[in-house]
């Protein structure tokens, strides 16, 4: 199409074409149009997939703004402007933007939009385009403009795409973006617009979406996030709608193995499609999607993955991480790249500083949502149903609302946390919330609802992939470590990471890999639902089975769900620390635990004393729960085998003789998890005192111990740890239990076998650790919370 108007300088002084762009024209075209041009030029052959169009020039718009007077208005208006007077700045940007929507094109501008566009529709007068804003100082490495201009969708007609175009130029002076230059020190004068002209893809009848070259929250590189819902990408972009997320491995995608690790199902309860009209802001409309569609994913593994190495190609070709904005066509299935910028926060993170947000205190969760960011704020709620109303929030509020976007840019900044009840991880008001470093939880469903006005509440995003709102003022600290290079230590620290939704944040702390991943968290977080249940769902009485329904939503039949859940946790694990060892224990709920869980109370005897009673190994080998324990290992071997993640090790709990040491292995290598196949090694958990007296006889069975100092203080001191009234006795450091610590390192030393710890100890008291460390142990597993206070600890003994 370039070639078209190739010779004709005058009107490429006003229109260039995509595929005549790179990213050294970010001055004529801004950083949208000009990337869109750099990966039409340079990627499709590599595999990327971007709707043809053209771009307005930075020289068009100035020209624009020169005719009667109207930039020198808009200057003189934007010079009186305090923009920290929500009022004011609502009049004067009003007043602007009628301005520019008043004002007529130059005829030159206007000869060249129409010549091109009438060359972009071909022979197709009913061909529908999406007009995009794109500034020339827009998506540069030091901040994103995420959502600071307009974007119209379905524009069908030169008449109606002039119109839009006006209405792009115009958005240069939404509130929002006046705000966002003046925050982050950009001169109004120096920013010019230039309005894109793309190539509808057809979404409205499938899905689309954005997606982030790395993980949004933590910054870990090595995963491409995907959020997808059905029809117009605005509805994800704006927060409108909670969308599907998804968590793809990069080594694990270039191998050509299976890389989807995470799947969340959104609520997707609406979506945007074509409107009857072609007019900018006419052109779309807002519809219900249907309960069928919302249970269940609207884009297939297979299709993640295409995403995921369009992203990865991109990401490549730029040299930085990137934020992506995608469509799928409903016509013919095709997926296309519609945007793709930096992304602007993470990537700038100072990775050598530590920074934790640890709540002191618990209190009544009052909503939950996606979290954003690790961070906890705190405040009086202060609950704002539209935009005129932002005024009321003052310095230190909880701002509360159905949806933030980023006409609230203003205020947002002023806010100690924001609750929103729609939105996910990658709409515009997540970006500025991360880009202001405010906590925010969004997509709760009922925050405006169930949170008062004036009510103080505690906003925590530290607890994972979900963000509690709290009721009162709770207590909280924040650490700090600045880590340029780890003391010298002789012996591995490695972490307890039960929680998935948090090891991309973990593995960013100095470590040697997971000395412990509980399954039995991944199953109360993830899962819910007692495995039984899902083995005989058919079976279930009408009220569990509807419960159970509105879990599994998304799967493909409720045995898949149980163990896909766990694919998904594991490998989450193992894909974080994916260089270093993860040795993830079997189950060890016991029967009062494993009645919580939904339709738990069909299967689980009343146990008097369950600490001591039905769990670990002598579930796995038991008639009555061995279907259950065989999901459990088709999802491990699916992890290490299909996956790849061949640094998964299993750890078998609470051994009570070697009878049972036997038919567990045995169990397990019936299973497909044979020890040494493909260097799997199978540890014990060494948490009874019989463990520690026949260590050696133990060992016959396993390729080394790691040891469960909780359960062996409280076994060997006759101690029940959930009992209050004797809680000052338990101590790991009693004598009797270091005579059996000691007995337990030093039969795996003499057997040259892995022996390391994983129990509170440790975590609790560092001088325990020295004792460890002076014993010969191979590795201390701490909680995270405490790697760095103990590491430093331990140097310093060691110096000293």
């Amino acid at each position: 199409m370039g070639s078209r108007i190739e010779g004709r300088c005058a009107l490429e002084d006003y229109i260039i074409w995509f595929e005549n762009l790179g990213m050294s024209d970010v001055d004529r075209v801004g950083g949208k149009n000009a990337s869109l041009g750099e990966m039409i030029s340079n990627l499709a052959n590599a595999g990327v997939t971007v709707p043809g169009g053209f771009a307005t020039t930075a020289h068009a718009y100035r020209e624009f703004l020169a005719k009667d007077g109207l930039k020198d208005r808009i200057d003189e208006a934007l010079e009186a402007l305090d923009i920290n007077d929500v009022n004011e700045l609502a009049r004067v940007g009003a007043q602007i933007r009628q301005w520019v929507t008043d004002t007529p094109f130059p005829p030159a501008l206007e000869k060249a939009l129409e010549e091109a566009y009438s060359q972009l529709q071909g022979s197709n007068p009913n061909m529908a385009v999406a007009v995009r804003s794109s500034a020339t100082a827009e998506d540069l490495p030091d901040a994103s403009f995420a959502g600071q201009q307009e974007t119209f969708l379905n524009i069908v007609g030169y008449e109606h795409v002039k119109h839009a175009v006006r209405e792009v130029f115009a958005s240069l002076f939404n509130d929002r973006a006046i705000s966002y230059r003046v925050h982050h020190g950009f001169d109004h004068k120096l920013v010019a617009l230039s309005a894109g002209i793309q190539k509808m893809v057809r979404s409205e009848t499938a899905a689309s979406g954005v997606m982030f070259s790395l993980d949004t929250e933590s910054g870990f590189q090595d995963v491409v996030f995907v959020t997808a819902s059905y029809g117009l990408g605005e509805t994800v972009v704006q927060g409108a709608v909670n969308p599907d997320e998804f968590y793809v491995h990069k080594p694990t995608l270039e191998a050509e193995r299976p890389a989807v690790l995470r799947r969340n199902l959104g609520s997707k309860a609406i979506k945007m499609v074509y409107g009857n009209s072609a007019e900018a802001g006419k052109s779309v409309e807002t519809v219900k999607v249907e309960d069928a569609d919302r249970n269940r994913f609207c884009i297939t593994d297979e299709e993640v993955e295409n995403l995921a190495r369009q992203a990865v190609i991109i990401e490549k070709h730029y040299g930085r991480p990137m934020d992506i904005e995608w469509a799928k066509d409903g016509d013919d299935g095709r997926i296309f790249i519609v945007q793709a910028r930096p992304e602007t926060v993470k990537s700038r993170a100072q990775a050598n500083v530590m920074e934790r947000y640890l709540l002191k205190e618990q209190g009544t969760i009052l909503a939950e949502g996606r979290s954003i960011g690790h961070r906890i704020g705190k405040g009086p709620v202060r609950v704002v149903t539209s935009i005129q109303e932002m005024d009321r929030v003052q310095p230190g509020d909880v701002l509360v609302t159905d949806m933030t976007d980023p006409d609230w840019e203003p205020v947002m900044k002023r806010s100690s946390a924001i609750v929103t009840d729609r939105g996910g991880r990658t709409c515009h008001a997540a970006i500025i919330a991360r880009e202001l470093g405010i906590p925010a939880v969004v997509g709760c469903g009922d925050a405006t609802d169930v949170l008062k006005e004036g009510q103080e509440v505690t906003v925590s995003c530290a607890e994972g992939d979900t963000g509690m709102v709290y009721e009162g003022s709770l207590d909280f600290e924040l650490r700090e470590n600045t880590v340029e290079s780890m003391p010298d230590i002789p012996f591995k620290i490695m972490m307890n990471v039960g929680n998935p939704d948090r090891a991309f944040d973990f593995q960013s702390l100095p470590n040697e890999g997971v000395g412990l991943a509980r399954l039995e968290f991944i199953i109360n977080r993830m899962i819910g639902v007692h495995p039984k249940a899902l083995l005989n769902f058919d079976g279930l009485p009408r009220d569990i089975k509807q419960t159970v329904e509105k879990r599994i939503a998304g799967y493909t039949s409720p045995v898949d769900f149980y163990v896909d859940k766990l694919v998904e946790g594991i490998s989450t694990l193992a894909a974080a620390f994916a260089d270093k060892k993860v040795i993830v224990r079997l189950s060890d709920f016991k029967s009062n635990e494993y009645a919580n869980l939904i339709g738990g109370t069909l299967y689980e005897p009343d146990e008097e004393n369950p600490m001591l009673g039905f769990r670990g190994a002598s579930r796995y080998i038991s008639e009555t729960f061995r279907d259950c324990f065989e999901l459990e290992c088709r999802a491990l071997k699916k992890v290490r085998e299909e996956m790849g993640f061949e640094n998964v090790e299993i750890m078998v709990p609470f051994v009570r003789t070697l009878g049972e040491a036997r038919q567990v292995v045995d169990l397990l290598a019936a299973n497909g998890l044979k020890r040494g196949d493909k260097g799997l090694r199978v540890i014990m958990m060494c948490e009874l005192p019989a463990n520690a007296l026949l260590a050696d006889e133990f060992l016959e069975y396993f390729d080394g111990f790691s040891i469960g100092s909780n359960d062996l203080t409280q076994l060997t001191l006759g101690l029940d740890r959930d009992s209050g009234i004797i809680a000052h006795l338990f101590d790991e450091r009693n004598e009797a239990v270091k005579k059996l610590l000691s007995n337990a390192i030093q039969a795996c030393k003499r057997a040259d076998k892995y022996v390391g710890i994983c129990g509170q100890g440790p975590s609790d008291h560092p001088d325990l650790a020295k004792w460890l460390m002076d014993q010969g142990i191979d590795s201390v597993s701490l909680n995270p919370d405490s790697v760095l206070d103990t590491w430093f600890f331990l140097a310093d003994e060691e110096l000293d």
